[in-house]
């Protein structure tokens, strides 16, 4: 289907940048990637066309150094996320693995690297992770570079565009997304990406509004349609009507407004209106990432992932090397607290260096706390370099996915180990950090009293919980329209959590999507959260809304909510009572879709922003 001249057609995808712009359409289209033949080749000729392959990557490699060196000052933060491409294009799993199949099957190399490009992206499609699932789709952009150079395509010219205009693509790479140029580039949507990818990633520091995961949008959209993209609600309207291009060109100017006011005043501290404090802080996975921390007021590290030091490489990384990341991090932010969380990963799926049996279900297997006290040489290296690297600043320890008190028994127990061996090696450290874990599935809550007297603060982890509870899977489209933490039995449980905090004298902090939604912080602010932490950019906007609600109203409020049978009815009481004052807060969340039905919404809507 494509878009007339008449029509107005929406299409809903997944918001990868906040913003809103509007202009016209400009297809970005890749040459000669998409078809690949399979041929045999001679024993006599494979040590050719091994060679060509290592050529075709060599010449890749040369263009993403080339891109490195000319990024845009704005965009040297993150420089690593094309450094980690640079060691993709070596890594074991795909240059090691098209080798091995060119050799072993006497194919070509461009149906080698296919076939490897797509066991490494099942590979990393099996974690339940968001955002370690995402760096398959890494794979799959630096496997698209020597694809191209295999079979001597042209690249795309991102930064040669001459006209302002909005990009539409298929997908767009980081080292293509990096090119843009400000004063030309709008914004972009894609069909491929979601919001926990390095393009997503790189979009929100450009500050430019995107909306990725769109399926369709290459076939619906033509060149030189007019576009409205809103990245805050994951929206895009194609040849918009007379009343709607009003609307969104109002709602633009807000924006810009809105952002300017919110950044001008996010080094202030987050007080509500009846004078409570609250720490927002900043999630991130990276030591680079701190500057977009600081530069966006954070009051701290409120998740640092330290999955980086583990992915994509053939063994485990020592304890120096962590050390080195986790003392950077913690020198770097103090004396502002850092939450260092223990590895939260499927071992089998993303380090090379441990395969155990293919797992029929990942999201309930072998993954967080299990792999690490299955694995315990693994974890008391990594809780050494935590320990060392708390004697340089304020450290807090998280430990992910708990679901039993044993867990977390057996936890102090290395963790105690760990202490022990740096005294008798000698080695500064500071064993009196302070000891939490993640709230990601309902036992959690359900035995919180117990485990209360064995930890020193709560963090919920919502994406998880949310589907845990709800036994949705949000990466399943035919179900992901019920993933809502706005249900009703969501907002139970972190009641139910954060009382039995209170009651045993400890805090419960909140680090998920969630955190950082605008039109959740009544609720939360009524239950009790006391710190939220969230992508860098979007801590002002919180710290913002915080200081225009009261905490005694919200409190008054949650009762109303509690009473609440659907998610629809809480959804409606919040605009009711609410409404106006987060209508102030335009990056707020979209009301989520209930009605179930797919990504496209044509003509006949009246919801308008």
């Amino acid at each position: 289907m494509h878009a007339t001249s008449t029509d107005e057609i929406r299409l809903k995808g997944i918001g990868g940048s906040p913003g809103i712009c509007i202009g016209k359409a400009y297809l970005v289209d890749r040459e000669g990637v998409s078809v690949v033949e399979k041929y045999n080749v001679s024993a006599e000729n494979i040590s050719k066309e091994v060679n060509r392959f290592k050529n075709a990557v060599a010449n890749a490699k040369k263009e993403l150094t080339t891109i490195i060196a000319d990024l845009p000052e704005d965009l040297k933060q993150h420089a690593y996320i094309l450094e980690t491409h640079l060691l993709l294009h070596k890594d074991k799993m795909l240059y090691g693995k098209t080798i091995d199949i060119i050799k072993n099957q006497g194919i070509n190399a461009e149906w080698a690297l296919r076939e490897a490009t797509s066991e490494a992206k099942e590979m990393f499609a099996s974690i339940t992770d968001s955002y370690l699932k995402g760096r398959g789709v890494d794979i799959e952009h630096v496997s698209d570079r020597i694809m191209r150079n295999l079979v001597g395509a042209k690249d795309v010219d991102i930064s040669g565009i001459d006209r302002r205009v909005i990009l539409v693509a298929h997908n767009l790479s980081p080292a293509e997304t990096s090119q843009i140029q400000l004063e030309k580039i709008m914004g972009f949507v894609t069909d491929r990406g979601g919001r926990d990818s390095h393009t997503g990633i790189i979009a929100r520091t450009l500050e430019i509004p995107a909306v990725l995961g769109l399926e369709t949008a290459t076939v619906i959209i033509k060149n030189n349609d007019i576009l409205v993209v809103d990245g805050a609600e994951g929206l895009v309207i194609i040849n918009p009507e007379d009343e709607t291009l009003i609307h969104y060109e109002i709602l633009a100017e807000k924006f810009k407004a809105q952002k300017a006011d919110a950044l001008r005043t996010s080094g202030r501290p987050a007080k509500s209106l009846d004078g409570k404090l609250f720490r927002v802080m900043g999630n991130i996975e990276l030591p680079e990432e701190i500057v977009a921390v600081k530069d966006h007021g954070g009051d701290g590290i409120g998740l640092f992932r330290t999955e980086f030091l583990y992915m994509n490489r053939a063994d485990f990384p020592d304890e120096q090397e962590l050390f080195d990341k986790y003392r950077e991090v913690v020198e770097l932010m103090s004396p502002k607290p850092v939450t260092i969380r223990t590895l939260d990963i499927n071992g089998d799926k993303a380090i090379d260096a441990s395969r155990p049996a293919e797992e029929a279900n990942p999201a309930l297997g072998l993954r967080a706390i299990r792999f690490c006290l299955k694995n315990r040489d693994i974890f008391k290296t990594q809780l050494r370099a935590i320990l060392r690297a708390a004697a340089h600043g304020n450290v807090r320890l998280l430990i992910p996915m708990i679901s039993s008190c044993e867990e977390i028994y057996e936890t102090r127990l290395i963790l105690n180990d760990a202490a022990e061996s740096l005294e008798k090696d000698g080695l500064e450290y500071n064993r009196e950090i302070e000891f939490g874990i993640m709230i990601e599935v309902p036992s959690a809550v359900i035995m919180a009293d117990a485990m209360a007297r064995m930890v020193d603060f709560f963090s919920i982890g919502t994406n998880d919980l949310v589907q845990y509870t709800l036994a949705i899977d949000r990466g399943n489209r035919h179900v992901a329209y019920l993933y809502n933490p706005l249900h009703p039995a969501v907002i139970r449980l972190i009641k139910q959590l954060v009382d039995v905090g209170k009651k045993a004298g400890i805090k419960t902090y909140m680090c998920g999507e969630m955190a950082a939604g605008i039109t959740h912080l009544p609720i939360l602010l009524g239950i009790g959260i006391s710190e939220l932490s969230m992508s860098p950019q979007s801590i002002p906007l919180v710290k913002n809304a915080i200081r225009k609600i009261s905490v005694a109203e919200s409190r008054a409020f949650l009762k109303d909510v509690l009473a609440q049978a659907t998610t629809a009815d809480i959804i409606q009481l919040l605009e009711d009572t609410y409404g106006g004052i987060l209508s102030e807060t335009i990056y707020a969340p979209p009301a989520p879709d209930l009605s179930g039905e797919g990504a496209l919404n044509t003509q006949g809507s009246d919801s308008i922003g």
